[in-house]
């Protein structure tokens, strides 16, 4: 795999499963092709956004970062190579960005996040097993999950007030939850 910017030939395809998710572009900024790309990816500042793989037609297709200016708030302008007007940014607004596997920053396994807890097991003291965590959503006050049960989707916030225990070997999460959490949602 090579990757050298303008006029460049790509030998090789990339698939999903060689690369990983970090955000999408959300919008267009000004008449020259300058996008704003906003991040899922929590640990956003440490990424090497030279080469960008925007999903079109189910295909990666890379894009080549011009410039860039990076904010606090998970987002970031920039202009990428042969976008150079605004209908061609608007082209690729709400495509989702990719990086490629060896770009991912390596991160401490003791730095464990909320996010860590999609595919645990919730278990609600009183209640019992809840079932999977599947999302993991960061809110502007507080992070919470969402677990599928009966035919409805359950959703709880995680703090440590609520959590009594995370076993991530077992992938485990118990919890406390309000009374009558769970039955808002199923009736």
């Amino acid at each position: 795999m090579r990757f050298e910017g303008k006029n460049c030939t790509f030998a090789v395809a990339m698939e999903k499963d060689q690369c990983f998710y970090i955000g999408y572009i959300s919008k267009t900024r000004g008449l020259k092709g300058e996008v704003q790309l906003f991040f899922t990816f929590e640990d956003y500042i440490n990424l090497n956004l030279e080469v960008l793989f925007l999903e079109i037609d189910n295909r990666l297709v890379p894009y080549f970062t011009e410039s860039l200016t990076l904010h606090k708030n998970s987002t970031a302008y920039m202009t990428l190579e042969d976008v150079d007007h605004i209908d061609k940014a608007q082209a690729i607004v709400r495509k989702k960005v990719y990086l490629t596997l060896d770009n991912m920053p390596q991160r401490d396994p003791e730095d464990f996040t909320y996010k860590d807890l999609v595919g645990f097991i919730a278990i609600d003291e009183s209640e019992g097993e809840l079932g999977e965590i599947t999302i993991v959503q960061e809110m502007p006050q507080q992070f919470i999950a969402t677990v599928p049960m009966e035919d409805a989707e359950v959703m709880f916030p995680l703090n440590e007030d609520l959590i009594v225990g995370i076993d991530p070997e077992e992938k485990v999460v118990v919890l406390r939850l309000p009374d009558g959490l769970i039955d808002a949602y199923l009736d």
